[in-house]
């Protein structure tokens, strides 16, 4: 089993940059892929990007394409989402989430969340 802590939400303004880390404890870190979800209020939780256990791969959806980037240091046990160009439609509560099977990029593929956090972008 693992446990998952995300930080580094916040508010930012339109055209502004955060990056988001999830620390990992338990098992070990390496042998999960990670994933970055995000929930807006009254909407379903959307994909936002994943990597592979060793880092070598990664898979943003196409609205964040370009602007935000997934990367991971197996030697801390984390896994960050640098989120660059916010726009209002970024605001969500963000989940990260770790996966015993190869690079999911969907919900149903992951084992384990954290607990979200807060990122909202004002215009």
């Amino acid at each position: 089993q693992v446990q998952l802590v995300e930080s580094g939400g916040g508010l930012v303004q339109a055209g502004g940059s955060l990056r988001l880390s999830c620390a990992a404890s338990g098992r070990t870190f390496s042998a999960y892929a990670m994933g970055w979800f995000r929930q807006a209020p009254g909407k379903e939780r959307e994909f936002v990007a994943a990597i592979s256990r060793s880092g070598n791969f990664t898979y943003p959806a196409d609205s964040v394409k370009g602007r935000f980037t997934i990367s991971r240091d197996n030697a801390k046990n984390t896994v960050y989402l640098q989120m660059n160009s916010l726009k209002p439609e970024d605001t969500a509560v963000y989940y990260c989430a770790a996966a015993t099977r190869k690079i999911p990029t969907t919900s149903e593929g992951y084992d384990y969340w954290g607990q979200g956090t807060q990122v909202t972008v004002s215009s």
